[in-house]
């Protein structure tokens, strides 16, 4: 954790440079820090995942229209502020990146934050932990 999974309409897949957006959102989830200075998120346990809706219809169906949905999913204990922040950020740099498209048409960014504070089962296996956290 945390996992970060984008929902989109079709059409962005051609229309926006998805796997550059997976990198930015990644990178600024790694920039985090809480008023201590230390890492909201862990470098190992930080994923970003994109999908294209198999089946969609976004508002009237009478225009060009697209959305994309990013759901955050983080372990509880996290300020307010934090969630706040990490918020502000990855909408931002969604903006940032879909600006050209947002530019020519209408698309809907929906950004939302849940704290898995209500586990009844997390089991984890990673290779990828050790990689960064060996000591400097």
């Amino acid at each position: 954790m945390p996992h970060l999974v984008l929902l989109y309409t079709p059409d962005l897949e051609t229309d926006a440079d998805l796997p550059g957006l997976c990198r930015a959102l990644a990178d600024s989830m790694l920039e985090q820090r809480d008023t201590s200075g230390k890492a909201v998120f862990p470098t190992g346990g930080t994923r970003v995942l994109a999908y294209p809706a198999a089946h969609c219809a976004v508002a009237d169906g009478k225009g060009d229209y697209g959305f994309l949905y990013a759901n955050l999913r983080m372990a509880s204990g996290r300020s307010a502020e934090v969630h706040q922040q990490v918020g502000d950020q990855l909408l931002q740099v969604l903006k940032r990146h879909l600006d050209p498209l947002l530019q020519q048409r209408p698309i809907g960014i929906t950004v939302q934050i849940d704290e898995s504070n209500q586990q009844v089962y997390d089991a984890k296996h990673s290779t990828l932990h050790p990689l960064f956290n060996r000591p400097a």
